[in-house]
């Protein structure tokens, strides 16, 4: 059905899928898995194999300080200073086969040392060092062999999730990884994350069709896992989650952590059975201050064991939630009542210096140990990019009929619509007003058809863009190759459309049946509805959404409109306002539509005072100044329009980045 977009599956793999059976431990409590965590056992794990070999790598970072611009309504406040300082002095390490949480009140800076850490933040001013297994961090080639789960959980709709993992593995893993070795390679992650029974499940949207919260969040997981990343940092993997879908991710997590990668995750406000599943924690205040940075230990004990130390702090209670116990003593109101800072507390404890010695010992790099190094910021060529996001944006046009078929279907009734009320014009030419009425047939196509392509294509590369926002952060491909992919998919599309209308409306409007005239009149309309189509696409990637770009584009079209020529013919507009007749596209399609089908044509035409007759082709010459030797010309301005458009929107794509970090 057009409003059901689904995957063909075939009914072998239909019924292999009813015969599976889902495993029986896909629904036990994280409670019970915890059993095996090195946090709540003390016992290291045996690290399991994968198809593809990583590199084991840490990440020590010093004195991390992060400043922004301050706000110009905080300074209508009475702030004085040009600089906020949103993290002080953090310090710390993240080390291979360990669970670390980022927890903090809101506001603390935990997703704000994330970005930091992760090289996501798009501004401010960051101070610090930042070691990988020893060697300073080269973003460039940090994205190489790391992984960043949002918390937005952004996925292209109409993919299935075993496509979604495809188009990842493609793009993120080396060029000399096989297409064999990609899929194997794909399915262990599906099964480490237990998406293998939905790999064939539509992506669908978020709260409407598709997949689960709880499902999106592990294939978000499973598309930077598909990368074969050694450090993954997770922003609040549980966030908006029920304790049993909690429970299923942070089960997937640990699955992960226990082949050896180091992971990384923002937590806020978690049960205690996550929070237990956790081995290191680094805790912070607000004001971007690290209060603990140390190991959990069975049961949370020597994290209790530490605060407990602290002179005038509450013992906490049996049975009581570590995690929200330590929330409670370290908030700001408790450290006012106790009179202490905990992150001075902090800097001076033994913990501090121990740690302080293994940043010191992680911030140089094995005898042994090679600096990591890529030949080129990306593991694909500019052209296997281009083909990779072509082929993703095929399978998504391919499954939304709601914007292919429908717009298809629109093209119909509008060139039925037309064909009936314009039965036979172009077979009169008998006066002028004949001509007019032919024109009028081209210029109500031109606007209504042209208007609802730009329209509708909108919200289309509205989704596809914020999802490429997260894919280019991660190191899949460059913003041109995906402008020019998202460009290229809509040549087919156009051309069916165009192809409809014109074979309809110039049957049914009876203009001169002559196989050049009609490829004339083909061109021009695919060249219009494509300059259309990406105007709409230009419009989008200059504004944040597309209710923006409707405004936006509102304007251009009254004016295209006013001067298209039909309305003011081009020799009765002002001198000084002709040059927009030339800039205007909708003004060369005209030329180019009436010249085709009348500028050879040297019939008499009787004009509108009922006396005087002219030759057809001198007619359009003096009331329009359309000539046929300019027919050429005027293909070429159109498809240059389309250029234009299409160029300005992909590099618009590349300029412009409306979802700031």
């Amino acid at each position: 059905p057009l409003g059901l977009r689904q995957a063909v599956v075939s009914k072998s793999k239909r019924k292999e899928k009813i015969q599976e059976e889902e495993p029986e431990h896909a629904a036990i409590e994280l409670a019970e898995f915890l059993r095996h965590s090195f946090s709540f056992t003390g016992k290291e794990i045996k690290k399991k194999g994968m198809v593809l070999p990583f590199e084991p790598l840490s990440m020590a970072f010093s004195n991390i300080n992060y400043y922004v611009d301050v706000p110009v309504e905080l300074k209508q406040q009475g702030v004085m200073v040009d600089k906020l300082q949103l993290l002080v002095d953090v310090t710390g390490a993240f080390r291979p086969g360990i669970l670390t949480a980022l927890v903090g009140v809101s506001g603390a800076g935990k997703t704000t040392l994330m970005d930091v850490l992760s090289g996501r933040k798009t501004g401010g001013t960051i101070e610090g060092s930042i070691y990988i297994s020893g060697y300073p961090k080269k973003q460039e080639t940090f994205a190489r062999v790391s992984g960043y789960c949002e918390q937005d959980d952004n996925h292209s709709p109409c993919l299935t999730v075993h496509e979604s993992l495809l188009f990842s593995a493609w793009l993120r893993l080396s060029s000399h990884v096989d297409r064999r070795t990609q899929r194997c390679f794909v399915d262990e992650v599906m099964e480490l994350v237990e998406l293998t029974p939905l790999a064939r499940a539509l992506v669908g949207i978020p709260g409407v069709d598709g997949l689960s919260t709880e499902q999106r969040k592990r294939l978000t997981i499973a598309v930077e896992l598909v990368a074969n990343p050694s450090i993954v940092f997770m922003d609040e993997p549980t966030s908006g989650l029920d304790a049993r879908a909690a429970a299923i991710v942070m089960r997937t997590v640990r699955n992960i952590v226990n082949t050896g990668r180091t992971i990384v995750c923002t937590i806020h406000q978690p049960s205690v059975d996550i929070f237990e599943s956790f081995d290191e924690l680094l805790l912070m205040k607000r004001g971007g201050k690290l209060i603990y940075a140390g190991p959990l230990g069975n049961r949370s004990r020597q994290l209790i064991k530490y605060f407990e130390g602290i002179r005038g702090v509450p013992k906490i209670k049996p049975g009581y939630n570590p995690a929200a116990w330590i929330l409670d003593i370290s908030s700001p109101a408790e450290e006012a009542r106790l009179g202490i800072d905990f992150a001075e507390v902090y800097e001076k404890s033994f913990l501090f210096w121990r740690n302080k010695q293994m940043v010191k010992r992680l911030s140089k790099p094995d005898l042994d140990s090679l600096e990591l190094s890529f030949p080129s910021r990306y593991s694909r060529s500019f052209l296997s990019q281009f083909i990779a996001c072509l082929w993703k944006q095929n399978l998504s046009y391919w499954r939304n009929p709601q914007y292919t078929a429908v717009r298809f279907f629109y093209t119909v009734i509008i060139s039925l619509m037309f064909g009936t009320i314009c039965w036979k014009f172009g077979s009169k030419r008998g006066t002028q007003q004949d001509i007019f009425n032919a024109m009028g047939s081209m210029y109500a196509a031109v606007l209504f058809i042209g208007i609802t392509n730009a329209t509708a294509v909108q919200p289309v590369v509205s989704v596809e863009r914020f999802v490429s926002y997260r894919e280019r952060a991660a190191g899949m491909y460059s913003a041109l190759p995906f402008a020019f992919a998202q460009v290229a998919i809509e040549f087919p599309y156009v051309f069916i459309q165009s192809l409809i209308y014109s074979g309809i409306f110039y049957f049914m409007a009876s203009f001169e049946w002559n196989i050049w005239k009609f490829i004339w009149y083909l061109c021009f309309m695919y060249l219009t509805l494509l300059y259309f189509t990406f105007f709409g696409m230009m419009t989008i990637a200059v504004t944040p959404n597309h209710n923006a770009a409707a405004i936006i584009g509102a304007p251009f079209y009254m004016m295209w409109n006013l001067f298209s020529g039909f309305m003011i013919p081009r020799m009765r507009i002002p001198v000084w306002w002709r040059w927009y007749y030339w800039a205007n596209p909708i003004a060369w399609s005209l030329y180019g539509l009436l010249t085709s089908q009348y500028g050879d044509v040297d019939e008499p035409v009787k004009l509108s005072d009922g006396v005087r007759s002219v030759p057809l082709r001198q007619l359009l010459k003096d009331q329009f100044g359309y000539r046929l030797e300019f027919l050429n010309i005027a293909a070429i301005v159109v498809a240059g329009f389309c250029v234009i458009f299409a160029v300005t929107f992909a590099f618009a794509i590349k300029s412009f980045n409306f979802q700031r970090r």
